[in-house]
């Protein structure tokens, strides 16, 4: 009989985290859920997305602020995480100017105290999230992982892209196999809202105006969370392995020539106009938005657009889900969780 494998998510209560757990424990995992529960969004969303993880007797939820000293030092000596997921982080462009600070202690620092943790007791493959605001002022398109990323547009996008160097450093030291993965605008039923869909579909059955910013010159690679899930899972069995010299990295693969890292972008390879995506929201509502029409953010990005023949090429997989499928599921979740 093969012996039972442990992971380790951290945000396990998050939006992904919540999908992730459920996905390991089908799969037969146990799983050690790690989350804050912070109210830069609503609690309750992440105490209710705990409490369906907390009904699989597989599943333990320690309720604690990653970044606290010792904290995962102490949860890996004691569980010994065969994986570890990585996906607790303050996220958000437009917050990062208001409260910078929150994403130094929760990326950074938080990050660092997982990197030590693995260090003293290396898991067998570590992914830890990134996010496709790596790529910053880039404006070639599709992004692919080789192209260089150095000018990112937010401090959020500059601390994930910290942490990639960061984990890259340990990869190096320590022999420890990282994937490092980079998102594009996830979502789906239990979502946050903070998101555009989120407060879209709020804002339009409450009778209000939306805000559409850049006039709706957006672009936006949206990705299922359901298949940003069963990448992540088949990520899981492709750890990255040391190359032997730079010659025996494949064209198109982002594998550092001296350690057991790379790093994949996770995206369904086709940009949807943001008028697109609200046309969706109209479709699934039988409503009409109504419009304000705003100017670019600060931080933000026009576009963006993923390169997912690297997640092809390791694991046979890339997202499909259309727009519209996934904002009908997600409008019939929030019409039944909010009961509106």
């Amino acid at each position: 009989m093969t012996q039972q494998r442990t992971a380790l998510i951290s945000g396990s209560a998050g939006f992904i985290g919540y999908y992730l757990g459920q996905r390991l424990l089908a799969d037969g995992f146990r799983v050690i859920g790690v989350d804050s529960l912070s109210d830069y969004y609503d609690p309750n969303l992440k105490r209710r997305r705990q409490a369906n993880l907390l009904q699989n007797a597989g599943f333990s939820a320690v309720n604690e602020p990653i970044e606290t000293p010792g904290l995962l030092a102490d949860l890996f000596a004691e569980h010994r995480p065969d994986i570890v997921v990585h996906l607790a982080a303050q996220a958000g462009v437009r917050y990062s100017i208001d409260n910078p600070r929150s994403y130094l202690e929760s990326n950074l620092v938080g990050t660092f105290e997982l990197l030590e943790a693995a260090r003293a007791h290396p898991p067998q493959h570590m992914l830890l999230a990134s996010t496709s605001s790596a790529y910053g002022a880039n404006t070639e398109m599709p992004y692919r992982e080789t192209m260089k990323a150095d000018h990112q547009m937010s401090f959020y996008a500059a601390t994930k892209k910290a942490t990639e160097a960061m984990a890259h450093s340990y990869a190096h030291l320590f022999d420890l196999p990282v994937t490092m993965f980079r998102f594009f605008t996830v979502y789906g039923p239990w979502g946050r809202p903070d998101m555009a869909l989120f407060k879209f579909t709020r804002a339009m059955l409450a009778g209000e105006a939306i805000d559409v910013y850049n006039h709706g010159e957006m672009m936006r690679d949206f990705t299922y969370v359901e298949d940003l899930v069963e990448a992540i899972r088949r990520l899981i069995d492709a750890a990255p392995i040391r190359p032997e010299s730079a010659e025996d990295i494949a064209e198109g693969d982002s594998l550092s020539p001296v350690a057991p890292w790379r790093v994949v972008n996770i995206g369904n390879s086709k940009p949807v106009q943001l008028g697109d995506m609200i046309a969706a929201i109209e479709d699934a509502l039988g409503m009409e938005a109504k419009r304000n029409l705003m100017p670019m953010q600060p931080g933000d990005v026009p576009a963006t657009w993923a390169d997912a023949e690297l997640l092809r090429a390791l694991t046979g997989y890339v997202p499909e889900t259309d727009i519209r499928e996934g904002v009908r599921r997600f409008v019939a979740w929030y019409r039944d969780y909010y009961q509106v």
